[in-house]
């Protein structure tokens, strides 16, 4: 059964988008059993780590940013240069973001639907900027658009400054998040299959009526799974932002920068209070990784479920 989400690719599904599933999935008895004070063991180790290096982190940032007050916490946020780093890190994620997607669903498509020589180095090029460093990806726009640079020249003599300057904040953004939207995509796409979609053809719909009608319907919770992951990757990218800003105050510097600027000021409580913005919009990210990834859990159980029936009919 293809859609079956204990069948092995589905259950790889639901696992990389961090949905293990509930009790009912498991073995009710199952064939190698690890003694109790292991099994304690191991839960006490991993809540453990990670209340000593997530949550008490995470809280001690709550802490310092109100530890002055709550006025000087807002006075902190509201600021002029907070808010225009607030801007142009909402900006350039609303540009990022649609690029990503659409990206992610053509490569997707491209490599779940076709087969063509050089897929699987396409396939693992798609990871690259996964392996490579933040800030080595800054340094490489750097090298090819800097300001002596015969493309960077160029575009300098012609009015456009890419470099130290938000269209390189939004192109370094785009390198280090594009394969985000792919890569939760494919494994959907590979699942859902093309059964669907051969029948609709033949039942005479068009390329664009397949996909609006049944391609997208069946993939849209991992889209929705990407727009998330790539959003909060994109607001929160420091490494590959930070070559290629130049960190100019009020003009290109995003959350994360100006975080680092207020810190090496020693203006502590400041840092701390735009830092719990970014901390909140991870908080945010994470309760909606959560739900979509229990609505992903659950349309697959009810595709699995509604097969057999149709199998019947049929």
């Amino acid at each position: 059964m293809e859609h079956a989400p204990d069948s092995g690719i589905g259950r790889i599904v639901l696992e990389n988008f961090g949905w293990l599933g509930e009790k009912s999935d498991r073995p009710v008895r199952p064939a190698v059993s690890d003694p109790a004070w292991v099994q304690w063991g191991l839960i006490a180790i991993s809540i453990g780590f990670m209340g000593l290096f997530l949550f008490v982190p995470l809280a001690a940032v709550f802490v310092e940013a109100f530890a002055k007050g709550a006025h000087v916490y807002f006075a902190a946020i509201t600021s002029s240069e907070a808010a225009a780093a607030i801007r142009l890190t909402l900006l350039t994620a609303a540009i990022v973001v649609p690029l990503n997607v659409t990206f992610g669903l053509s490569a997707a498509w491209t490599l779940t639907r076709f087969e063509f020589p050089g897929k699987q180095a396409l396939l693992t090029v798609i990871d690259l900027p996964f392996s490579v460093s933040p800030v080595i990806s800054g340094m490489i726009f750097v090298l090819l658009l800097g300001v002596r640079t015969p493309i960077g020249g160029w575009l300098v003599d012609h009015g456009i400054q890419i470099i130290f300057a938000k269209p390189g904040i939004v192109l370094a953004t785009i390198f280090v998040t594009f394969p985000i939207a792919a890569r939760e995509l494919i494994p959907v796409m590979q699942v859902t299959g093309r059964d669907e979609e051969e029948a609709a053809v033949v039942l005479g719909a068009s390329g664009w009526q397949m996909f609006r009608r049944v391609t997208l319907p069946n993939v849209r919770w991992g889209l929705v799974y990407g727009v998330v992951l790539c959003a909060a990757r994109a607001m929160g990218e420091f490494g590959a932002v930070s070559v290629v800003s130049g960190h100019i105050r009020g003009a290109t510097n995003t959350m994360p920068l100006y975080v680092e600027i207020l810190y090496n000021d020693y203006q502590f409580s400041a840092a701390f209070a735009v830092a719990s913005l970014l901390a909140l919009l991870a908080l945010v990210t994470l309760a909606l990784k959560y739900l979509v990834g229990r609505r992903i859990a659950s349309s697959m159980r009810e595709t699995a479920a509604a097969e057999p029936v149709e199998q019947v009919a049929a």
